[in-house]
């Protein structure tokens, strides 16, 4: 088996959003196949794991947290504190004259670049693992060990770009969007192959890189062991399981997870509430609305029946105890891991078209779509009002997530890509 340097954005453990959860799931595999992994990851300064004793820079195993989740899978694990990017900041203004886009100058972390400068001399890998472009840049060019960049997403530049109102931002976009892309091509001259999460990414990364091999499609897939179903209408999908701790869904409790420190979910949690939510409540008089992650101080409305949680350990039980899953999105690239999640859990799902974009989800059968708030909030009164639809499409959507967004379904193939780069080095373009 091979020896892995993977590279990480995100603290895969706790698996608490989506970007964690499919590295944490990519670690998993790559250890359970018997690849020694060693990962080098970045630290949000928000940090949730409540036992976490060692400092940001030093590896974290004295955490019995950590232990747990990561060192079955990873020979060793260190970290270092991810810098927000300040788009105010001098790093930042010093960058509109550089080729390299400001929020990677400003980001950088020499301290992530001496690392792998460290692992590279001291334990030679087979393979560099890249997930995400803010680990991208650290791959050192001419390495001479072979670069697999996992996760390629240029959808949301992409649509923000198309999307500019006014003749400044679509200036100001496009001149973003211009030097985004000639970034990537430099960068991608590192790598020997790439990963994305659907064949939009794929068509995207071809235009915007023409001369770079296609990418692989690896999209986001559950553990499902993971995600028992929970009972619904007295008639359990599975058996109940202990996460779940006897809670039943209710039939007015609504759900949508996504932190707001992302601001795709803070818009679409805003639309939901002042646009959608009235016109459910006029119908639904007790409906509840429940919004986990965390809230990053934004403004938000005070409404009666919505709670916001902030950050929770383990947003299953809450969206199992769900009689809906709302996914009110409006841009982004890849896949929403949030609606596998609910498939999975038996908890059906209103979103957009843009929400379900990138999955075989079908209408009416899988989820619910809609994309004006009279027909958003239309269709989410119906499934309140209709437990045998909500019942048909949670079993339809379990199904789906069994057939084509299981890891141990989809694995395989990146395993296979894995191997062959390990095992065949390409020497970088």
């Amino acid at each position: 088996m091979s020896q892995i340097l993977f590279l990480s954005r995100w603290f895969p453990y706790p698996p608490s959003n989506g970007s964690k959860l499919r590295i944490f799931n990519l670690l998993r595999g790559l250890g359970e196949a018997g690849h020694s992994v060693r990962l080098l990851s970045f630290v949000e300064p928000d940090y949730q794991a409540s036992d976490l004793s060692a400092q940001p820079g030093e590896e974290l195993w004295r955490s019995e947290a950590v232990l747990a989740g990561l060192r079955p899978y990873c020979q060793s694990v260190w970290a270092t504190p991810w810098r927000q990017f300040a788009p105010d900041s001098r790093r930042a203004r010093l960058g509109f004259f550089s080729a390299t886009p400001r929020s990677v100058r400003d980001t950088w972390s020499a301290g992530m670049a001496q690392r792998i400068g460290q692992e590279l001399a001291a334990h030679r890998p087979d393979l560099i693992i890249a997930s995400q472009i803010d680990t991208a840049a650290y791959v050192p060019a001419n390495s001479g060990v072979p670069a697999l960049f996992e996760e390629v997403e240029l959808g949301l530049m992409v649509e923000q770009t198309a999307a500019a109102a006014t003749l400044g931002q679509r200036l100001r976009h496009s001149l973003t969007w211009a030097k985004y892309r000639r970034y990537l091509a430099s960068l991608l001259g590192r790598f020997s192959a790439c990963t994305v999460v659907s064949q939009r990414e794929q068509r995207l990364l071809a235009a915007a890189a023409p001369g770079f091999p296609p990418a692989e499609i690896i999209p986001n897939c559950l553990h499902l062991p993971d995600y028992p179903p929970s009972p619904r209408n007295n008639a359990p999908l599975h058996p109940p399981s202990p996460i779940y701790q006897s809670t039943l869904p209710q039939a007015t409790n609504l759900i949508f997870t996504g932190a707001f420190t992302y601001h795709v979910n803070y818009q679409g949690a805003l639309w939901f509430v002042e646009q959608v939510l009235p016109l459910v409540q006029a119908q639904v008089s007790d409906v509840r609305l429940t919004i986990t992650g965390n809230h990053a101080d934004r403004p938000f409305p005070q409404v009666a029946g919505v709670t916001r949680t902030g950050f929770v350990d383990d947003v299953r039980p809450l969206i199992a105890g769900a009689a809906v899953c709302v996914v009110p999105i409006w841009q982004g690239g890849g896949t929403r891991l949030k609606i596998l999640e609910a498939m999975a859990l038996g908890t059906p799902v209103v979103t957009t078209s843009k929400g379900a974009e990138g999955l075989d989800a079908q209408p009416d059968v899988h989820l619910l779509i809609a994309d004006e708030p009279a027909a958003f909030a239309g269709a989410v009164v119906r499934l309140l009002a209709d437990a045998s639809l909500r019942q048909r499409l949670a079993e339809q959507a379990r199904r789906l997530v069994e057939q084509h967004y299981s890891w141990p379904l989809v694995m395989p193939r990146f395993l296979q890509l894995v191997q062959r780069l390990a095992e065949s080095p390409i020497e970088p373009r």
